[in-house]
C-alpha cells in the first residue's frame, strides 16, 4: 500500500528487500534533487531507523543501500522510535529521515515512512524543529516516482556519488540508550522544563507500568522514566510482539491488571514505533486513546505563564470534541484537518500552533518534534499529575465526557471504490447538514452534540466508521444508521 504515510506491505511478499531498496532509492533520489534545488552542495544526509519488529534489520540494510545508491549519506540509528528519527534529523541538520515501520499493523507487516526537514527558503520561523511527514502533494509525487520505477526500473546516482553508511553512537550494553535516544529524551526534558515541569519530589514519586511491545520504545522509556517504571512489559529486544500491537482496550488487559496490582499512578502503552500512547489510570482502567491528547493539551495550556489565550491546536476530523472543551477553558481554539499526521502538521506549521495531534493517542509537541511522540505524552501527563496533585481518574472526571465508537470494514486490497461509494451515500443522506468532504465525509449532529466520520484508511485495506456522542448508545445508533445507508447504496 502506498499512501501519505509511505508504503506498507507483508514481509516476504509485497515488502521484500527488493521493494525496500527500490522505494529507498526513489526516496533518496527525491531527497537529493530537493537538496540541490535548495542550493545545497554535496550529498544530503538521511537519518534511518526501524521500529524493532522481527525482520526489520534485513529491510533496513536494503533501505540503507538504496539511499546510498541514490547519492545520500546515511546515519543508521538502528532500532529507534519514529519521533526519535525526527529529533535526530533536526539535531544533525539532515535533509530527511526514513523509518522502517508498519506502526500498529500486525507482526507480518512492515513499511517505509519518510519525513522531510524544511530547507533554506522553504519556510522560516519554525525554530529548531521542522522534520515531519511529507505533505499529501509531496507524498503523491513520491508515489508517482515509485510507480515509474516499478515500470522502468529505479535509477540511482553515478558511482562517484554513492553515499556513505554510518551508525549512530550506541550504548555500551543491552538496554543502554544510544545517541539518538539520549538526544530525544533530553529534548523532551528541556521542553517540559520550559513549561515548568521539572523532575521534583512529586515527579520522582510517580510509579508507572509500561508496555513497549518488545519494540522501539524500550530504551526511551528507561531513559526518561528510570526507576519510576515498576513493571516494564514487552521490554525485550526480540522484536516479537507479545500481543496484537495496536494500543486498544482489548490488547492491554495485562497492562491494566499490573497497573492495578502494582498500585501504580499510571499505565502507559506504546505501539511498535512508539508514536502513539494509550493510558491506564491508577485503578487499572483503560481510559482510551482520546484522553492522551486531551490531557497533554491540559498540561501545556494550563502551565503557569503558558501563552494559551489565542493559541491554536490542530487535530484531525476524527478527534474527540473533548479537545474543544479543554481549549475553550484556556481561551485557545481548535483547527480541524483531514485525517493523517501530515495534514495536522501542515496546519500546525501554517498557524504556528502550540501543539496538535490525533485522537489515536498521538501527541505532536513542536518544542520536541513535529512527529507524534509517546515520550512527550508520558512526560506531559506525569507533569500534569504532579502539578495538580490529581490522579488520572480525577483528571478525566474534570473533562466533559463523550463516547466515541470506531468500526472497521474490510476492503479488497488496492480497491477503495467501496469506501468512495459509502462516502457518497452518507453525503447524499445528510445533504441538509452540509457535510464536510475534505476527508471522506464528516457529518455534524449539532443538536445531539455528536458527529459521524466515514473514510477509507490511508494505511490499511479497510473503511473506518467513527461516531461520537454524549453516550455510547447515541454513537452506536448513528453508526447503525450509517451502516444501513451504506448497505442501501
Amino acid at each position: 500500500m502506498l499512501s501519505v504515510s509511505g508504503c506498507r506491505g507483508i514481509f516476504g511478499r509485497s515488502m521484500t528487500p527488493e521493494t525496500t531498496a527500490r522505494f529507498a532509492m526513489v526516496a533518496g533520489t527525491f531527497f537529493r534533487e530537493r537538496f540541490a534545488k535548495a542550493g545545497r552542495s554535496g550529498r544530503p544526509l538521511v537519518v534511518l531507523g526501524r521500529d524493532g519488529r522481527l525482520g526489520g534489520e534485513l529491510l533496513a540494510r536494503s533501505a540503507a543501500a538504496g539511499l546510498a545508491a541514490a547519492g545520500c549519506d546515511v546515519l543508521d540509528c538502528g532500532v529507534a522510535m519514529t519521533p526519535t528519527i525526527g529529533v535526530m534529523a533536526d539535531h544533525r541538520g539532515a535533509c530527511a529521515g526514513l523509518v522502517l515501520t508498519a506502526s500498529h499493523n500486525p507482526q507480518q507487516w512492515n513499511g517505509l515512512k519518510p519525513m522531510l526537514r524544511e530547507l533554506a527558503g522553504e519556510r522560516a520561523g519554525l525554530g529548531v524543529t521542522s522534520a515531519s511527514a511529507p505533505s499529501k502533494a509531496t507524498a503523491d509525487e513520491l508515489i508517482a516516482q515509485y510507480r515509474a520505477a516499478e515500470r522502468e526500473g529505479a535509477r540511482g546516482g553515478n558511482v562517484e556519488d554513492v553515499g556513505t553508511i554510518a551508525a549512530a553512537a550506541t550504548g555500551t550494553a543491552l538496554g543502554i540508550a544510544n545517541e539518538a535516544t539520549l538526544t530525544h529524551v533530553q529534548r523532551v526534558r528541556d521542553a517540559l522544563q520550559s513549561i515548568g515541569i521539572v523532575e521534583d519530589r512529586r515527579w520522582q514519586a510517580m510509579r508507572c507500568v509500561v508496555d513497549s511491545v518488545n519494540s522501539s520504545g524500550v530504551s526511551g522509556v528507561r531513559e526518561l522514566l528510570g526507576e519510576r517504571v515498576v513493571q516494564h512489559l514487552g521490554c525485550s529486544d526480540s522484536g516479537v510482539f507479545p500481543h496484537t500491537p495496536e494500543p486498544t482496550r482489548e490488547n492491554l488487559t495485562q497492562l491494566a491488571r499490573f497497573t492495578g496490582e502494582k498500585r501504580a499512578h499510571a499505565g502507559f502503552a506504546q505501539d511498535p514505533d512508539a508514536d502513539r500512547l494509550a493510558i491506564v489510570d491508577e485503578h487499572g482502567t483503560y481510559i482510551g486513546e482520546e484522553y492522551t491528547l486531551v490531557l497533554a493539551a491540559e498540561a501545556i495550556l494550563g502551565a503557569p505563564g503558558a501563552p494559551a489565550r489565542g493559541a491554536t491546536i490542530c487535530v484531525n476530523l476524527s478527534t474527540s470534541r473533548m479537545i474543544e472543551d479543554v481549549a475553550a477553558r484556556h481561551g485557545a481554539r481548535v483547527i480541524r484537518t483531514a485525517v493523517g499526521e501530515a495534514n495536522v502538521v501542515e496546519a500546525m506549521k501554517t498557524h504556528g500552533s502550540i501543539m496538535g495531534g490525533e485522537g489515536n493517542g498521538g501527541v505532536i509537541w513542536p518544542k520536541v518534534t513535529y512527529i507524534r511522540d509517546s515520550l512527550s505524552g508520558m512526560g506531559l501527563v506525569l507533569g500534569l499529575m504532579a502539578r495538580t496533585g490529581k490522579g488520572i481518574s480525577e483528571l478525566v472526571r474534570d473533562i466533559p465526557s463523550y463516547a466515541i465508537v470506531k468500526r472497521k470494514v474490510d476492503l479488497p486490497p488496492l480497491d477503495q471504490s467501496a469506501a468512495a461509494a459509502a462516502v457518497r451515500a452518507i453525503a447524499r443522506a445528510h445533504a441538509d447538514r452540509t457535510p464536510d468532504m475534505q476527508d471522506g465525509v464528516w457529518v455534524n449532529f449539532a443538536e445531539e452534540r455528536a458527529w459521524l466520520h466515514v473514510r477509507g484508511s490511508n494505511t490499511e485495506p479497510i473503511m473506518r466508521l467513527i461516531a461520537e456522542g454524549p453516550t455510547e448508545a447515541v454513537a452506536n445508533r448513528i453508526l447503525d444508521e450509517a451502516a444501513a445507508i451504506i448497505a442501501r447504496g
